[in-house]
């Protein structure tokens, strides 16, 4: 009997340690108890290596643009505020329609979601590389973002339902985050080496042959046990519309203010939605989040904590690449190179927490790693104008980088263990939905602190940059690099306030043990 490759630092074990827990190797446990004619892979190693680059492609492009924003502006002529949405519609896409995109690969099977979802994807990354203005580049990064929701859930809970509970398991979940953390730090070099090298057009064009690829690969996955039911329509619009308005409220609150009219409108009718979905979901006979999956303290006590984390590292990228292109006078590849530590803290990290995972409890584990990248971030808030790179930045990246790595992995064990295969799709994308929505309503908040302080040190300091970058007046230029500084100091010391938060949620909510390697796959009965 054939062993299948190594993945990581160990080998997963031979197919017929299956065969011991009581159960055929070629045969999947249906959620019921039943089991199922789909085989598993033979070539776990190639399965995982299809599922991680997904994920990679999924995940870098939600920065892969950041550092190709200003030649975008200048090529398409987008205003100020139209440029923003070329993120933010990625965002809001990809946040709001996570949950529909989970549910789908459960009810319509998951390797032919997750093979829409890349499809989707490509097609879209090749619209928005030859898109002429910037109406059909925002169209293009809409499309993105529900390919992306499609292909992100299903791409966790085929690691879910592929790879068996234990080691083999924790593994592939290594891989995993570590393609989720690495992904957006990728995306900022690869944004710089592109942009400045080729064209921004490239940060688009390079994901097509990368999706044809995957589209090949995606034959060797599983196809995998469809859930009983039928999609949750009212729930489907009801959290979708109410997740997309909360976000655009944020969103807008962060533009023109809490205290708009219209971004209290939006406030109130995402209250009044999710609110809807809330009792849509508790009524369903097929709910499209089965609220049950929040009832496990543990399950929930992650989703939390996922959000603060996905909100501190939106907040990194973001608040960084402004401070090194517009303070310390950064190039894009500058700045993409300047993330290398970023990389190697996260990558050590993952592969640090996947061997932990098994002998030491999620939170002591998590728990710990979010005081580390609260420290990374306090040690951003004393950034100067002049701070020095390797003395300052470098080390507060990699200390950064590596306490989110290490909170990473066991909140992502925590979300999908001991789910049923039936609900692996819907707790997956839970988990992705808690992150991007973290993100985006952290960089709101925190970027109204930014803002804030910064014409509280000087009025309109944006505006007085790029007065003083177009006129070279010197002397406005240090009080513009200032005021900047002292906003982005102030968003660094609020993320490192949330990661604290975080902290106390990891410690008081999740109570897991270890996942130990020696764990048998488990059957759920129905």
């Amino acid at each position: 009997m054939s062993r299948a490759p190594t993945v990581i630092a160990g080998r997963l074990p031979p197919h017929h340690s299956f065969r011991k827990a009581g159960h055929d190797h070629n045969l999947v446990n249906h959620p019921c108890g039943h089991t199922a004619t789909d085989r598993v892979p033979r070539h776990l190693g190639l399965a995982l290596v299809v599922i991680a680059t997904a994920q990679l492609m999924v995940i870098l492009d939600s920065t892969i643009t950041n550092i190709a924003l200003p030649s975008i502006q200048a090529d398409l002529d987008i205003s100020a505020s139209g440029l923003a949405w070329v993120v933010n519609s990625y965002v809001l896409a990809f946040g709001g329609l996570l949950l529909l995109g989970g549910r789908s690969g459960d009810l319509f099977g998951r390797r032919r979601m997750f093979r829409a979802g890349i499809a989707i994807f490509t097609l879209a990354s090749l619209l928005g590389g030859i898109a002429p203005n910037a109406q059909l580049l925002i169209a293009a990064r809409v499309l993105q973002g529900v390919g992306a929701a499609i292909a992100a859930p299903t791409a966790l809970s085929l690691i879910a339902t592929t790879f068996p509970e234990g080691s083999p398991r924790n593994k592939a979940m290594g891989v995993y985050a570590a393609m989720s953390g690495i992904g957006s730090t990728i995306g900022l070099l690869l944004g710089g080496l592109l942009t400045d090298y080729l064209d921004w057009r490239w940060i688009f064009f390079v994901n097509v042959p990368i999706g044809i690829a995957l589209l090949f690969g995606t034959k060797i996955l599983p196809a995998g046990d469809r859930a009983h039911g039928r999609l949750d329509v009212p729930g489907a619009i009801t959290g979708t519309l109410g997740l997309v308005a909360l976000v655009y409220g944020i969103t807008r609150g962060g533009e023109h203010g809490w205290s708009d009219p219209a971004t209290m409108a939006w406030f109130a009718g995402a209250a009044a939605l999710l609110a809807a979905f809330v009792v849509v979901q508790s009524r369903s006979d097929h709910p499209m989040m089965p609220l049950r999956l929040l009832r496990d303290r543990n399950r929930s006590g992650s989703y939390v904590t996922m959000l603060i984390i996905g909100a501190a590292m939106f907040a990194t990228f973001y608040f960084l690449s402004l401070y090194m292109q517009q303070v310390l006078g950064y190039s894009p590849i500058e700045t993409g190179l300047a993330y290398l530590p970023f990389s190697f803290g996260m990558g050590f990290a993952a592969a640090m927490g996947s061997k932990l995972a098994g002998r030491v409890p999620a939170r002591l584990l998590a728990g710990p790693g979010l005081i580390v990248a609260a420290a990374g971030m306090g040690w951003f808030a004393l950034l100067e104008p002049d701070s020095s790179y390797l003395t300052h930045l470098m080390p507060a990246m990699f200390v950064t980088a590596l306490g989110l790595g290490i909170s990473f992995l066991p909140m992502t064990l925590g979300a999908v263990s001991g789910v049923t295969d039936a609900d692996a799709g819907i707790a997956s994308a839970l988990l992705s939905t808690a992150q991007q929505i973290g993100g985006a309503m952290g960089l709101a908040v925190l970027s109204t602190v930014a803002a804030t302080t910064s014409n509280g040190s000087l009025p309109n300091a944006d505006r007085a940059y790029f007065q003083a970058l177009a006129t070279g007046d010197g002397n406005l230029m240090a009080r513009a690099t200032d005021a900047l500084t002292d906003g982005f100091t102030a968003a660094f010391a609020l993320a490192a306030v949330l990661l604290v938060v975080g902290f106390v949620v990891t410690v008081t909510a999740v109570n897991a043990r270890a996942a130990t390697g020696d764990q048998q796959p488990v059957v759920h009965t129905g």
